[in-house]
């Protein structure tokens, strides 16, 4: 598979080759040509695992043109990025350094980036509505909704980041003390959790659920790298040494989608509680074993496909961080408003 979003040439298949063709790039599989694509039509290429190869014409046409050359793992990590002498990438990074020290631009992309997790949040507790079977957990879920949806409408009004990051706080608190309702019934006392917990976690669902945040992390910070943000320097999160604001920033609309997953695998039966280990001082951890099969279902489920909303083209869930890492890029250059990505 490839595919040009955004001006962003992803290739996603195993043995694609890409080559120089005059001031085209000539994608092809087998031998067989799948894609010609105008050089002055791609800003980037994306190639994911060890199996594409893109020749050295083809790199050098590409840097020639401004366009980086981006190589990951199969799971999403970067492991390199090939461009001539940049010339973008330091007017992007000083855009973003600049909406930082700006504290209505720093408001306005906090309040995207909460406006899109708290509405796939509202996403993930229909979900649950719609299926269950316990009037009580119904009536439960639908008054989470509404006061999500309450929190959302607070948004506007509020102008300084300390005061966003509070409604942020009192919507997750609320979420997590129903979180357990998204479980079958048959497994909440399997499952205790009482809200969110980490550093260490201390029950088995936090234990999930830090594990695929982090595997999302990881993505986020590929993302932001490979389109030339800095992601150490972000707007909702406070800087902090060490510490990948942004990539956190990024992925605050995605943590409902990982806890989806998460309450996939254990109402499913994929993981039970002998999966978890408790250790000394009340940590809980992924056994091995479990920790392979989320690694596993991860990988799974990026590989599926959605429709986006936006360019109504069908993409896989592993590209959706990436694409969101570019629309983001735009939002800060050009100063405009960041769309978060919205599941439905």
């Amino acid at each position: 598979m490839a595919q040009l979003l955004q001006n962003t040439l992803y290739l996603l298949t195993p043995k694609l080759s890409v080559h120089r063709d005059g001031l085209a790039l000539r994608i092809e599989q087998d031998r067989q040509l799948k894609l010609s694509l105008p050089i002055h039509n791609c800003e980037s290429v994306f190639a994911f695992g060890a199996d594409i190869y893109v020749s050295p014409a083809a790199m050098r046409l590409c840097w020639e043109h401004g366009a980086a050359v981006c190589f990951f793992t199969d799971w999403g990590r970067l492991e390199a990025r090939v461009e001539g002498v940049p010339q973008g990438s330091v007017y992007l990074r000083s855009a973003q350094h600049a909406a930082a020290a700006d504290a209505a631009r720093t408001a306005a992309l906090a309040r995207s980036f909460i406006a899109g997790k708290i509405h796939n949040t509202r996403w993930l507790t229909a979900r649950t509505t719609r299926d269950t079977d316990s009037a009580e957990d119904r009536a439960r879920l639908a008054r989470l909704s509404d006061d999500l949806a309450a929190a959302i409408r607070q948004l506007p009004l509020v102008s300084a980041v300390d005061d966003l990051r509070g409604i942020e706080g009192q919507a997750a608190a609320l979420h997590f003390a129903e979180f357990t309702r998204h479980l079958r019934p048959s497994l909440r006392e399997r499952f205790p959790m009482d809200g969110r917990n980490r550093r260490p976690p201390r029950d088995a669902i936090n234990c999930l659920l830090s594990f695929l945040y982090a595997l999302l992390r990881h993505d986020c910070v590929s993302a932001l790298t490979a389109v030339g943000l800095d992601p150490f320097v972000g707007y909702l999160h406070a800087h902090r040494s060490g510490r990948e604001s942004l990539a956190l920033d990024l992925m605050e609309e995605f943590r409902p989608w990982m806890e989806r997953l998460a309450l996939t695998l254990l109402n499913r039966g994929e993981l039970k509680p002998d999966d978890f280990a408790a250790r000394d001082g009340g940590a809980v951890e992924l056994t091995d074993k479990s920790r392979k099969a989320a690694v596993a279902a991860y990988q799974q489920l990026k590989l599926e496909g959605i429709s986006h909303p936006l360019f109504q083209e069908k993409v896989r869930h592993g590209q959706l961080p990436f694409i969101q890492a570019r629309l983001l890029a735009r939002a800060v250059r050009e100063g405009g408003d960041y769309t978060p990505h919205l599941f439905a």
